[in-house]
């Protein structure tokens, strides 16, 4: 037989689309054609499959090839198609058998000496295949944990041509040398990784050593932390230098629940298509945290590059924290293309090879000072900014995008007993990360027969209509909303967290109080006692996070 045909994917983003293999040989001139729109490093697998084969021992076959990779309207760039070529190639030329290969999803870089090295994306690569119903899959030995993520298929990891070739046949399978030497890092391990991501993450190791009983003082801003974390919800925490912003969102992720199975799975994904992913740590199961620096592009914090774009930092941080410090001084073209996907949950890029469709349900928390040197208050007690520069400074950060953010919070100066820790200590990671978990299953419980997870994520219209609040609980956000106070959208996040801060409390609706507490965070004017820390304020009360009514 001169035809056989195998499996691969071919990645468009983080979406996976299976492409069948094709190899024919015919008489005439000893050719190879490669023909299905592949990329340059696709083109040059022909010489890399060519002396694979070769080198593992097994006859070139001297007839004209044909390589197709269908379906050809869909562009198909890296090198992780190599193995299923020469399986193809080897079964046309009846070195394999057709039939062994044909239901095999197949995905794996070869080196000339025929050793299989690992390609990014193996995840999403899998996950297309087993959605498209197959159950059997060949990769590199290195990335064989991260394909085994993925349940109901079987995954068989090999080092070499040789080694898949033996297992295809019945033959005994070779001994095979380690690739680099001792206390080395093995060099295939190098596709994995792409250096230069130009976003600064935080390891799962670190942030579980950063304790929030670190920040001295910030009671309103551990308190809108912790609800910040309870409902999924936006925050902007705007202070003078030195004051804890920094602290305090750095000690976010360590307050967020672990990753369900499902959310594990799409952030490991990304970070696999990125070449992120560690090797040591096939799947992340905790919130992910990027923060990066201001002088970071475009494509870089929303995705983009040559060719089909990649993940930037919004995508990175799926299902996680995006921290921009010192947001004013990010360029507000950058700034502005967050709106989207804070709305939607993903971001699409179109570019002239394609358009890609990129998950970004990330936490928004944006840090500024109050103006260029850091000084400014109501006060002015040493700012040296003019007012025009005060101005200019603040107005970078657009109403539009500060309108998404659910909590807004003023982070003042701590004090010298704060500091020295005369005051009395505040609450650690683990006290208030209870919290947020108990009042995340409320939510869930709340939300079960619906798309949505937390409160942040849930339309306006569904929370004015379908969860009622105590009677009169709306009366001042309405008030603000008739001043021109609060917008349409104001409201709904108003409403959000209302239901995060009832849920915090084990309360079953919102109250008064309830949203007094989310239009203070929101809008920074106090109607009544401060916001309640529970860490430094008695029991007392313990139904009013906001004092008593005006």
């Amino acid at each position: 037989m001169a035809f056989a045909r195998t499996c691969s994917v071919a990645l468009v983003g983080v979406d996976g689309v299976v492409v069948e293999v094709q190899a024919d040989l015919e008489p005439g001139l000893a050719t190879f054609a490669l023909v299905g729109l592949p990329d340059k490093a696709l083109s040059e697998a022909k010489d890399r499959v060519r002396a694979a084969v070769v080198n593992s021992g097994e006859p070139w076959p001297q007839r004209k090839l044909t390589v197709g990779l269908s379906p050809a309207s869909v562009p198909k760039s890296g090198s992780g198609f190599d193995l299923a070529v020469a399986c193809a190639v080897l079964a046309a030329a009846e070195r394999l058998d057709p039939a062994a290969i044909a239901d095999l999803l197949i995905i794996g870089e070869l080196g000339l000496d025929g050793r299989v090295r690992p390609v990014r994306g193996v995840l999403p690569s899998v996950l297309a295949a087993a959605d498209a119903g197959y159950r059997q899959v060949i990769v590199a030995e290195q990335t064989a944990p991260e394909a085994a993520l993925v349940p109901h298929v079987s995954v068989r990891g090999v080092r070499s041509l040789r080694q898949l070739i033996a297992i295809l046949t019945g033959a005994p399978e070779p001994e095979e040398e380690a690739g680099h030497g001792v206390g080395r890092r093995d060099p295939a391990l190098a596709g994995l990784v792409l250096p230069g991501a130009g976003v600064r993450g935080l390891s799962a190791e670190r942030a579980a050593e950063l304790d929030l009983a670190d920040v001295a003082g910030q009671h309103q801003a551990r308190r809108a932390l912790e609800i910040a974390a309870a409902g999924g919800h936006h925050l902007f925490l705007k202070g003078p230098p030195g004051a804890g912003k920094t602290m305090l969102a750095e000690r976010l992720p360590g307050l967020l629940p672990p990753l369900t199975q499902a959310e594990a799975l799409e952030v490991t994904a990304v970070h696999s298509v990125a070449g992120l992913l560690p090797a040591d740590r096939p799947l992340i199961d905790s919130p992910p945290y990027y923060a990066p620096h201001h002088s970071t592009t475009m494509p870089a914090i929303v995705g983009g590059g040559s060719g089909l774009p990649r993940p930037g930092a919004v995508s990175l941080a799926h299902r996680g924290i995006l921290f921009l410090d010192e947001a004013p001084e990010f360029p507000v073209r950058v700034l502005d293309a967050l709106r989207q996907p804070l709305e939607s949950g993903e971001v699409t890029i179109a570019r002239s090879a394609g358009s890609v469709r990129l998950p970004a349900r990330f936490q928004l928390c944006l840090a500024a000072n109050p103006c260029p040197c850091g000084r400014h208050s109501r006060r002015g007690e040493g700012c040296e900014c003019t007012p025009t520069m005060v101005s200019r400074y603040q107005s970078r950060l657009s109403g539009p995008l500060l309108d998404r953010v659910d909590l807004q919070v003023q982070v003042d100066p701590v004090t010298r007993a704060e500091l020295m820790g005369q005051a009395s200590r505040a609450e650690g990671t683990r006290e208030v990360g209870a919290r947020v978990l108990a009042a995340r299953e409320r939510a869930a419980k709340r939300l079960d027969d619906t798309p949505w997870r937390t409160n942040a994520e849930v339309p306006g219209h569904t929370l004015r209509t379908r969860w009622r609040l105590a009677p009169g609980a709306l009366a001042d956000a309405e008030r603000d909303l008739e001043r021109g106070l609060l917008t349409a959208r104001g409201l709904d996040r108003v409403l959000r967290v209302a239901w995060t801060v009832a849920d915090l409390a084990g309360r079953e609706q919102p109250t008064r109080i309830d949203v007094r507490t989310a239009l203070v965070l929101r809008t920074g004017v106090q109607r009544g006692l401060p916001v309640r820390d529970p860490a430094v304020h008695s029991d007392e009360e313990p139904d009013a996070d906001i004092g008593g009514e005006s």
